[in-house]
């Protein structure tokens, strides 16, 4: 026969983890959401670098668009 309080073993356990685990993941997420914004901002500016190298678009417009969109 398990002892009850043997069974109380895991939920205790469980609640122990959780911190930890917790941190783990926002850390893990933090860590997805920079890189992809490291990305998106590394191709808006290829794309106002070229924009500007045609001279479609002068620099300070594109500059203006990219901080309000």
């Amino acid at each position: 026969m398990t002892h009850p309080l043997h069974l109380l073993g895991r939920p205790v356990d469980a609640v122990r983890r959780w911190p930890v685990e917790s941190q783990q993941r926002a850390r893990r997420n933090a860590m997805i959401a920079s890189t992809a914004l490291a990305q998106r901002r590394a191709e808006l500016d290829e794309v106002e670098d070229f924009l500007t190298s045609l001279a479609l678009v002068p620099a300070p417009e594109v500059a203006a668009q990219a901080a309000h969109g």
